[in-house]
């Protein structure tokens, strides 16, 4: 009586699940981006006698800016676990 069809198998599915998959992935991808750090500016100075990290934080303080700051951006560049500091060393004076 009825005879069974066999039933064609067609693409259109896959396809229309890849498309909505790229228009969802990349917009989500191209933002990255857009988070990206900027490049950090430093300026090198060498620790002299009688040198302390308050001292070096101060000078490098804008007018306005608090020293205190200063000292915190120095010790998060230079991974200073403490404020002691020994003549000789190098630090990396954040911008």
């Amino acid at each position: 009586m009825y005879a069974w069809r066999r039933k064609r198998i067609t693409l259109m599915p896959a396809v229309t699940l890849a498309a909505l998959g790229a228009l969802v992935a990349i917009p989500a991808l191209s933002q990255s981006r857009f988070y990206a750090a900027s490049p950090t500016r430093t300026t090198t100075v060498t620790v002299t006698r009688g040198d302390s990290l308050w001292s070096i934080a101060d000078r490098y303080t804008a007018a306005d800016g608090s020293t205190q700051e200063t000292i915190d951006r120095i010790l998060a560049a230079n991974h200073l676990r403490s404020a002691a500091i020994v003549p000789g060393e190098r630090l990396r004076i954040p911008h």
